[in-house]
């Protein structure tokens, strides 16, 4: 599969994957407005970080849901693929989402 078929594959299948992604979306959209709330407040520092905390590992759990359907996506794909191929293309988008450079060690051990 190439990078442009697999970029512009839909995000997910099924209608209950959608709905939890956004379901998980709209609690972080409360988080952060509370966020907002409790520095209009004037509320202390360390219970702003606890809650920007909470929003980011909130939103890093949307993005690993993501990736997690993509990574299905691409190891499901019906095309001539070899697995080796997959699994790069699969690691290519976790690494993408991790920040870690795309020149990660591939198909080269075993």
């Amino acid at each position: 599969m190439t990078q442009d078929a697999y970029t512009k594959m839909p995000l997910v299948a099924t209608d209950e994957e959608r709905r939890r992604i956004l379901n998980r979306l709209k609690r972080l959209e409360g988080q952060v407005r509370g966020l907002q709330t409790m520095i209009d407040s004037g509320k202390d520092c360390d219970a702003v970080l606890t809650q920007v905390m909470a929003a980011k590992s909130a939103l890093n759990q949307v993005g690993l849901m993501i990736i997690g359907h993509s990574m299905k996506s691409c190891l499901n794909a019906g095309d001539a693929s070899t697995k080796d191929e997959i699994v790069d293309e699969a690691l290519s988008v976790l690494l993408r989402y991790v920040n870690l450079p795309e020149s990660w060690p591939t198909s080269d051990v075993g």
